[in-house]
């Protein structure tokens, strides 16, 4: 027998008593893991967490941002204060009524043209590329700039350097230079624009969708070109400026660490005694929407397409907009709503898709529903658009769809509004549109109280197939169908020319359908 096992025999000789003990220890052991093991068991299974269905969602707080301070000046001059001591910055702005809607159509451009060549002029006192110089300086800007409806001045800075940053933007809005180079400048900026806006199919689509929607000669729909951005004179900019640069026709908005009563004293001496001037007159125009049919711009180097569904919308004044702004989101409010997981999610049609029926402040906003989609899956990416905007009408809103769609208005609603900045802009915007500077408030109440039966009446209501316009932009010969398929009758080429301009080749679609 081998050293190990005599020396094992050895042990288990001596010492047979310990083996019962040994048996009985560990199953004691044995038990008292196993009852340990079974109480952790037990806690884990009553404090496994629910599943989240089940979990409770509490209701939202009101909704009361903090209001800007407002005064009305005796010339007509509004004033909107925001106090936020956050941070040492002080952000201003003025708008003033009148845009690019209301240039002459003989000088479509004079707003944008206006807007660069006023900045860049600077004042009598200091050239603009001084202004840059100074305000580089001290990290601090002074903007200018134009848009459909308003022009606009803008300041922003460190709160130390608030009376020389103010001061300049009162020059400039006082006593503009307006300079033939830079408005030169402006123009061949311009010019350079208008030649290349055909390259983009996407804006392309943007820019012929609103055509359709409010008509080729529309002010909401101008497009400057070549000649007529070069009939604009330095007397059109300072004509511009003399008419719209009154109080009466002016909202300043101020926000960031300063004291209101300070602020309210030095806007009140800068502004107090400019005279009151002639009102901006409303705006005004009718908007029958598009004529129904199939439109399509034939752009041939590219290999995707650009779809859009179009019709007129509405104006947020619409005591319908509360509602339409539900179906809007369980339209096509993000990847759970029924356009994305039919077209997207299930056909796999559109790499994009979205839309809905839109509103404006002043006047109507535009129904449009768009996706991008490869050449091939053109006809029937927008066949199942069309379809899902019918099933509106006719497919049963669910309490489901109405609970999540409010959810999701109501939950993102209020980063809209979650900084004094953000309140400040959506206060003046108010102001500036004549809505009741409780708007907010309304608009969250308005979703909140929003039914099914309110749905399927707006879905009725503004909702029709047969008066919507289809738009595409892409490469006709790649489609693998015609566009008759469509049901819309044949289609109607759409010119995409630019006057003036040098031709391109087929790609651009210059003169080509």
């Amino acid at each position: 027998m081998n050293r190990r096992f005599r020396t094992l025999n050895r042990l288990s000789m001596r010492q047979p008593e310990r083996k019962p003990l040994k048996e009985a220890a560990g199953m004691l052991l044995g038990l008292t893991v196993l009852v340990a093991l079974s109480t952790l068991a037990q806690s884990a299974h009553a404090q496994q967490p629910q599943p989240w269905t089940q979990i409770p969602v509490p209701p939202l707080h009101p909704f009361h941002p903090q209001q800007p301070k407002r005064i009305e000046l005796k010339n007509g001059l509004v004033i909107m204060l925001q106090e936020d001591h956050e941070l040492p910055f002080i952000n201003g702005f003025i708008e003033m009524r009148g845009g690019s809607r209301d240039e002459p159509a003989n000088k479509a451009g004079l707003i944008d043209l206006y807007s660069d060549a006023w900045r860049t002029s600077g004042t009598a006192s200091k050239n603009g590329d001084e202004l840059d110089d100074l305000l580089e300086a001290k990290a601090a800007k002074v903007e200018t700039g134009g848009d459909t409806d308003s022009t606009s001045l803008s300041w922003s800075c460190l709160t130390k350097d608030e009376d020389l940053v103010f001061g300049i933007a009162v020059d400039l809005l006082e006593h503009p230079a307006f300079k033939e180079d830079k408005l030169m400048l402006a123009k061949q900026q311009a010019a350079a624009g208008i030649v290349r806006r055909n390259d983009d199919a996407s804006a392309i689509a943007g820019r012929e969708a609103a055509k359709l929607v409010y008509g080729a000669n529309s002010p909401y729909t101008r497009e400057p070109e070549l000649a007529t951005i070069k009939a604009v004179t330095l007397d059109d900019l300072k004509q511009w400026h003399d008419k719209t640069i009154v109080p009466n026709n002016m909202i300043i908005g101020v926000e960031g660490d300063f004291d209101a009563a300070q602020m309210e004293k030095t806007l009140r001496a800068a502004f107090e005694n400019l005279p009151r001037g002639t009102p901006w007159p409303k705006p005004s125009g009718e908007f029958p929407g598009p004529k129904p049919g199939v439109y399509i711009v034939d752009k041939t180097d590219v290999n995707q397409s650009n779809v859009n569904i179009l019709g007129i919308g509405t104006l947020r004044s619409n005591p319908d907009y509360f509602a339409l702004s539900v179906m809007n989101e369980i339209f096509s409010g993000g990847f759970g709503s029924r356009l994305f997981q039919d077209v997207r999610t299930k056909q796999g049609l559109a790499y994009s898709v979205g839309g809905g029926y839109g509103s404006s402040y002043d006047h109507p906003g535009m129904f449009k529903v768009g996706a991008g989609t490869k050449s091939a899956s053109t006809i029937k990416a927008t066949q199942a658009m069309v379809a899902e905007i019918g099933d509106l009408k006719t497919k049963p809103f669910t309490e489901e769809e109405l609970k999540r769609a409010k959810d999701q208005v109501l939950n993102s609603f209020i980063f809209n509004y979650d900084t004094k900045e953000k309140v400040l802009a959506a206060a003046a915007r108010l102001e500036f549109y004549g809505y009741p500077a409780d708007f907010l408030e309304r608009y969250r109440d308005g979703v909140e109280h929003v039914t099914t039966a309110d749905l399927e009446r707006v879905a009725k209501k503004y909702i029709d197939t047969s008066k919507l316009a289809v738009l595409i932009v892409g490469n006709q010969q790649e489609f693998g169908a015609p566009l008759t398929e469509l049901g819309m009758g044949a289609p109607h080429a759409v010119d995409i020319t630019i006057p003036g301009a040098p031709q391109q080749s087929q790609g651009g679609n210059e003169g080509e359908q």
